[in-house]
């Protein structure tokens, strides 16, 4: 098959049952909108462009998944579960159907987009789980000349077309359950939603379709009998997987989507040797790379961009995004890691929490420590440095093997301004300390506890900025009057 694929992607709906303002392709799945990993899935098949039919709430529809495409483009397509690190996206462009008469009806919108020399591959925004190889063997069967349908044996097909063979097994029609007889109700090959046609036929089909059906709709599935009766060969390629063709119509189908999606990356991550304490408690909602002897214990929150390197341990209760952690650190639990769009690097052999913050521009070296109740914003820490506990670092520059003290912070905003604070190598911040940025504290010396600093340090020396202690004898505490 050498003929170019355009994808066709249903997005029209409302999707009541969820009971939301959020347009339904827009409800999320895994950290993505359930009609972006459609849209990723088309990338994965080489696809020429892909049409997205909007409606209900188009213009949110639009914005979010053009934004979508845009991020996938500059960072590039990634899926755990195909083994695809990379390819470039296709072309996406929108149509609207307004008002929505059927399914029929929503691919007639995109046929003035689509050209003859091409495959058009159905594909539905809220079935977001169909894996790529999927797809190519559809495609396969269509061939360039067949009309192609993915289906699927189902014990309970309530609510599904049905597929209609005769009886050498040769496809006759698909026919919508509310239109079926108590006989074709009790077929359980059902049509998924997804088809792969020959654009130049599938032009022709669509112009004859009607409404006379029970919903008064048009139906796309129609094409089917029109194939038939045009002498064209109708293919089913079935599998057994529902979780592939699983639609999304309630907060409870999405729930029990999201698992088996969580389920399915815990395996892949799994089989490559990470080591999870627990895959039912397990989420990935971006990207994640894990170098050998990964331990990731339970209800770890993965997002963004992570990459883990060897030997690295989360905790428990972690929630960690757009981070690169090196060889041997230690995440401790109830730590939370998001380097935003600036990112955060964490050193070989650090150790990080429990209950630490680490946000954008976070960059520590080798064999750092940030303790409990310790944030650090937009700063470097050298090897060795120590911030064992409640300490704020923002903006700020720490040299190697520098010790900062319990209740430290950088005073780093003036209330228009932010500045930078440089505490460099070897320097000892006692506990409740506030260094007033713009300042340097000189290499080797030591804050005094409880000082406020406001001015740069010379190296080695002592600095204590305090009032200075007063004892008064015989003094007696307020004496609570009786009324």
């Amino acid at each position: 098959m050498d003929k170019p694929v355009d994808v066709v992607v249903m997005a029209a709906g409302k999707g009541t049952r969820m009971k939301s303002k959020t347009p339904k392709v827009l409800h999320r799945l895994g950290g993505r909108a359930l009609a972006g990993h459609v849209i990723d899935t088309a990338a994965r098949v080489c696809a020429r462009q892909v049409v997205v039919i909007t409606g209900h709430g188009a213009a949110e529809v639009e914005a979010v998944l053009a934004s979508h495409a845009s991020a996938e483009r500059h960072f590039g397509v990634r899926n755990l579960a195909d083994g695809v690190t990379a390819t470039t996206p296709p072309a996406l462009r929108f149509v609207r159907q307004e008002p929505q008469l059927g399914t029929g009806h929503a691919v007639q919108q995109a046929l003035p987009v689509l050209a003859d020399d091409g495959i058009t591959l159905v594909l539905s925004g809220d079935v977001p789980l169909t894996e790529a190889a999927t797809l190519q063997a559809l495609l396969n069967v269509c061939a360039g000349r067949h009309l192609a349908l993915l289906t699927l044996t189902m014990p309970d097909p309530t609510g599904y077309g049905r597929i209609v063979r005769n009886d050498d097994g040769e496809v006759l029609a698909i026919v919508e359950h509310k239109d079926a007889t108590d006989v074709q109700r009790q077929i359980t090959e059902i049509y998924s939603g997804i088809m792969a046609v020959p654009t130049a036929l599938l032009r022709g089909w669509l112009g004859r379709l009607d409404n006379r059906n029970a919903q008064a709709e048009y139906y796309l599935t129609d094409v089917v009998k029109f194939a038939v009766a045009d002498g064209c060969s109708v293919r089913a390629h079935r599998i057994a997987d529902a979780v592939q063709v699983a639609g999304v119509n309630s907060p409870l189908q999405l729930a029990e989507l999201e698992r088996a999606h969580q389920r399915r990356l815990a395996e892949q991550l799994m089989t490559q040797g990470v080591r999870l304490a627990d895959p039912a408690r397990f989420d990935l909602r971006g990207s994640l790379a894990c170098g050998t002897d990964v331990d990731i214990d339970i209800n770890a929150v993965f997002d963004g961009t992570v990459v883990l390197g060897n030997g690295v341990r989360i905790g428990a209760n972690c929630c960690i995004a757009n981070v690169v952690i090196a060889d041997g650190a230690v995440i401790h639990p109830y730590t939370h890691i998001d380097g935003e769009k600036l990112g955060v690097t964490v050193g070989a052999g650090a150790l990080v929490g429990p209950f630490a913050r680490l946000r954008p521009g976070a960059d520590l070296g080798p064999e750092v420590h940030i303790g409990n109740f310790v944030e650090v914003k937009n700063s470097t820490l050298a090897a060795g440095a120590k911030a064992n506990h409640l300490a704020y670092l923002g903006d700020a520059t720490v040299g190697e093997r520098v010790n900062y003290g319990a209740g430290s912070i950088t005073a780093n905003y003036d209330g228009a301004n932010k500045h930078r604070t440089v505490i460099e190598a070897d320097v000892h911040v006692g506990s409740n300390c506030v260094l007033v940025a713009p300042v340097t504290i000189g290499a080797g010396g030591t804050v005094g506890g409880g000082s406020t600093i406001t001015k740069s340090t010379p190296p080695g020396a002592l600095s204590v900025a305090r009032g200075k202690q007063v004892s008064l004898g015989g003094w007696s505490r307020p004496v609570k009057k009786i009324k």
